[in-house]
C-alpha cells in the first residue's frame, strides 16, 4: 500500500472517528442541555408561583381565590413572541397545587382536582423535604409526549411543608429550538469534517507527490538515466539532497572502477604490440624492419593518446546532468565546421563529403561545441568505413517536432550481432581496409551527447548498401 493512500486511510479513520464523537455526542447532548436549561426556569418559576399561592393554600381558597384566577387567565392571555425565529402565542404551562397528603386541590386544566398524586415523584420528594421532579409521558405510546414536571413546598407560618406547588410544560414546546440547534450542530459538524477531509486528502496527496518524485528519481538513476532532483520543500528537500549526494558518490567510485577496468583492457593491445616492437629494436634488423617496428610504435602511441583525449571528453559529457545554459543553435552552420574539421582525413582515405538537404532554417537548442564534435565523430565513423572513392552525405531535416542529422555511407554496413551494441564504451568494429580498429568511443560519445540535449542517436543499415547513423535532436522552444 502506498504511503500517500495509508496516510489518507488514517486521517480518514480519524474524521471518522470526530464524525461518530459529532453524531453521538455533540448532536445527542443538545436535547439534554436544553432540558437542563428548561428544568432549572421551572424550578425558579416554581417556588414564585409556591410564594405567590401560600396565601391562598393557607387560607383555604387555593382553587377559588385570586392566584387561581390569575393562573387560569394566563390560558387567556395571547404572548405573540417571536423567540429565536419562532413565533409563540399561549404559555405551556400546567399548575396544580396538592395539600400535605398528596390530593390535586388546585389544577390550572380543571381536570385532576381531588386525584391523588402522592406517588408521584415531584409531589413524594417534595413533601419529603427533597427536590421533586418528574419526566412523565402522556401518551404512554408516545415518547415524544414527555412533560416535565418541577415541584416546590408550600410552607406554613412555622415553615412546615403544608402542600406542594408543581408546575409542568412539555417537552415538546422546546422541541424547535432542540431540532433547530441538533441541525446547526450537524451542519456545521460536516462543513468542518467535510474541510478536514478536504484538507487531509490534500496533505496525503502533497506527501504522495513528494515521496513519488523522490522515488521516480531514484528508479531514474537506478535505470542510469540523466534525471536532476526534483524541487521538494522541507525534510524532503534535505533527503532528495542526501540522495543527490549518495548518487554522485556511488557513480563516481563506480565510474572510476569501470573506467579502470575498461582502459587497462585496452590499453594492453596496443601496450604488447609496443613491447613487442621495442623488442625486436634491440636486435639488429635490416633497415625496412626497423623503419615498420617504429611506425607501428608511432601508431600505437597515437592510438593511446586518442584513446585517452575521447576517454577526457566522454567521461566530462557522462558527468554531466544537463546544459547549464543551452544557446539557439544552427544546425546547418554546425555541420559545415564539423564538415571542414574532417575534410583532412576525407581526402586521405579518398572519401568525398557531400552536404544534401540541409534544412537552414533548422534550429537547436544546447551545447554548439559538444554538437559539433558529435557531428565529427559521426563523419570520422563514416569516412573509415566508407569505400575509397565513394561519397558520405550529410542531411539535416525536420522530423515532426525534432530535427534529424543524418550521416550515410556506402561500407559494408552493420553486422546484425553489432546493432545493439555500436554505442557501447569500448565496442568496434573492424575496418574494411584490415586497419586497427578505433577506441571505440566515437559513438558512445555521440551517444552521450544526443541524450545530454533531450534527444537520442541510432545507427542503422542503408538500402542498397552502407550505414546511416542519426543523431535526432528536439526543436528550439523558441520555434
Amino acid at each position: 500500500m502506498k504511503i500517500g493512500l495509508r496516510i489518507l486511510l488514517g486521517y480518514f479513520v480519524i474524521v471518522a472517528l470526530a464524525a461518530w464523537l459529532l453524531g453521538n455526542v455533540f448532536v445527542q447532548q443538545v436535547k439534554p442541555g436544553v432540558r437542563q436549561a428548561m428544568e432549572d426556569t421551572l424550578a425558579d418559576t416554581a417556588n414564585v408561583l409556591a410564594e405567590l399561592a401560600s396565601d391562598d393554600f393557607l387560607a383555604g381558597r387555593i382553587n377559588d381565590g385570586r392566584f387561581a384566577a390569575r393562573v387560569r387567565g394566563l390560558a387567556a392571555r395571547d404572548i405573540d413572541a417571536r423567540i429565536w425565529g419562532f413565533r409563540k402565542h399561549s404559555a405551556d404551562y400546567r399548575v396544580y397545587v396538592t395539600d400535605a397528603r398528596g390530593i390535586v386541590v388546585f389544577d390550572s386544566t380543571g381536570r385532576d382536582i381531588g386525584r391523588d398524586y402522592s406517588r408521584w415523584n415531584d409531589v413524594y420528594l417534595t413533601l419529603r423535604g427533597e427536590y421533586g421532579a418528574r419526566s412523565t409521558r402522556s401518551d404512554p405510546v408516545d415518547e415524544n409526549s414527555t412533560v416535565m414536571h418541577v415541584a416546590a413546598p408550600i410552607r406554613d407560618a412555622d415553615g412546615r411543608i403544608s402542600g406542594v406547588l408543581t408546575v409542568a410544560k412539555p417537552n415538546q414546546a422546546i422541541a424547535p429550538f432542540i431540532e433547530r440547534s441538533q441541525r446547526a450542530v450537524l451542519r456545521w459538524g460536516l462543513v468542518l469534517l467535510g474541510t478536514a477531509l478536504l484538507v487531509g486528502v490534500l496533505a496525503a496527496w502533497w506527501l504522495s507527490r513528494q515521496v513519488g518524485r523522490l522515488q521516480r528519481y531514484a528508479q531514474a538513476v537506478t535505470a542510469g538515466e540523466r534525471v536532476e532532483l526534483p524541487k521538494t520543500a522541507g525534510e524532503f528537500g534535505d533527503l532528495g539532497r542526501a540522495l543527490q549526494t549518495m548518487r554522485d558518490r556511488l557513480e563516481g567510485k563506480q565510474y572510476v572502477e569501470q573506467y579502470v577496468h575498461a582502459l587497462t583492457h585496452e590499453l594492453k593491445s596496443p601496450l604488447s604490440a609496443i613491447r613487442g616492437s621495442a623488442e625486436l629494436l634491440e636486435s639488429p634488423l635490416p633497415e625496412a624492419d626497423r623503419a615498420r617496428f617504429v611506425a607501428t610504435i608511432r601508431a600505437q602511441g597515437e592510438r593511446m593518446a586518442q584513446m585517452i583525449d575521447k576517454l577526457l571528453a566522454l567521461a566530462a559529457v557522462e558527468h554531466r546532468q544537463r546544459i547549464e545554459q543551452p544557446e539557439p543553435v544552427a544546425l546547418a552552420m554546425l555541420v559545415d565546421d564539423a564538415m571542414a574539421q574532417v575534410e583532412t582525413e576525407a581526402k586521405a582515405a579518398g572519401v568525398t563529403l557531400v552536404r544534401d538537404d540541409v534544412d537552414a532554417a533548422a534550429v537547436a537548442e544546447g551545447d554548439p561545441f559538444l554538437l559539433r564534435q558529435a557531428i565529427a565523430n559521426l563523419l570520422d565513423n563514416a569516412i573509415d568505413f566508407a569505400p575509397r572513392g565513394s561519397v558520405v552525405e550529410v542531411a539535416v531535416q525536420r522530423a515532426g517536432s525534432a530535427l534529424r542529422i543524418d550521416v550515410a555511407d556506402r561500407g559494408p554496413g552493420v553486422p546484425d550481432y553489432a546493432i545493439g551494441r555500436v554505442f557501447e564504451r569500448f565496442y568496434s568494429l573492424p575496418r574494411p581496409d584490415g586497419g586497427s580498429r578505433s577506441s571505440g568511443l566515437g559513438l558512445c560519445f555521440v551517444a552521450q551527447v544526443a541524450q545530454l540535449h533531450g534527444g537520442h542517436a541510432v545507427l542503422a543499415n542503408r538500402e542498397g548498401g552502407g550505414a546511416v547513423a542519426t543523431l535526432e535532436l528536439p526543436l528550439a522552444s523558441t520555434l
